[in-house]
């Protein structure tokens, strides 16, 4: 019987929003497994921070800007990329996140607040179409574009595998984020749609399903600045039956695995990694 490894080395796997904390710990995790890396993000500087990080470790890696909403750069990071390290085996949709425009500033509607006049509250009604728009394009197109630029390239190679990043808020929304609850639920729904449409290819597609991680982009929201849990904060530990956030090293076993041999009759799934979040009623 062939035994299953987690051995990655020779493939090149781009990782985009690898400027991240989440991100670029997956990025290591896959240089400590052989792969050699491409990490992509917005920011030049930050893409380039990583690579280094890992070359200093004895990895292989390179770090380039790219935008996911723009074809153009992705195909010039694509083309670097082929010249630099090979073509891609293994591609991370890791660029996404929320804006404050597609946010409400309470969990619920009440009557009266449709009469105030605070300039600071912000009801359904009062958000910005545009920065809904950004939200979902910055999710759902910045996911759907690094794959048609990449994916081409594992059309009928062994091993190929696409790893994008849905939420916890795909799986029930999550009060004040409508756009960014309803931009994971569209990857979690294309995810399964590109498990079957490249099925044929030898391409496999899952996705990881966060549950509640301190990053930059929510850390304010969840904890003060002395290191206390905000209200919010609370309610997500009290609703967490292992009590804690996540650290981005506890992505990195189901990544490991997805990206492996030992997954290989996996594909078109949602793995929640929560703490039990999603398991417990409240109750």
């Amino acid at each position: 019987m062939e035994k299953a490894t987690q051995d990655l080395a020779g493939k090149v796997a781009v990782i985009t929003g690898g400027g991240g904390v989440l991100c670029s710990t997956m990025a290591h995790a896959l240089a400590a497994h052989g792969a050699r890396i491409a990490v992509l993000d917005l920011k030049a500087e930050a893409a380039e921070a990583v690579a280094e990080a890992i070359r200093r470790q004895g990895g292989q890696a390179i770090g380039l800007a790219a935008n996911v909403l723009q074809k153009e750069s992705l195909q010039a990071a694509h083309e670097q990329i082929t010249k630099e390290l090979g073509p891609c085996d293994i591609l991370i949709n890791g660029a996404g996140g929320n804006h404050p425009k597609g946010t409400t500033s309470k969990n619920f509607l009440f009557p009266e607040d449709l009469n105030n006049q605070q300039e600071e509250l912000k009801t359904f009604f009062d958000m910005d179409p545009e920065g809904i728009k950004f939200v979902f394009d910055l999710n759902f197109i910045g996911t759907l574009l690094p794959t048609q630029v990449f994916a081409r390239d594992m059309v009928g190679k062994e091993g190929a595998t696409i790893i994008n990043i849905s939420s916890m808020n795909a799986f029930r929304p999550l009060t004040k984020i409508p756009a960014y609850s309803g931009a994971k639920a569209a990857i979690s729904n294309f995810t399964q749609w590109l498990a079957v449409h490249f099925s044929k290819a030898g391409i496999r597609v899952n996705a990881l399903a966060p549950g509640f991680f301190l990053t930059e982009q929510n850390r304010t929201l969840l904890t003060t600045s002395d290191g206390q849990l905000t209200e919010r904060g609370n309610t997500i530990i009290s609703h967490t039956p292992m009590g804690r956030f996540g650290t981005p090293d506890d992505l990195t076993g189901t990544l490991l695995w997805l990206c492996g041999s030992g997954s290989r009759f996996v594909t078109g799934v949602v793995v929640p990694i929560d703490g039990g979040f999603s398991a417990f009623s409240g109750v």
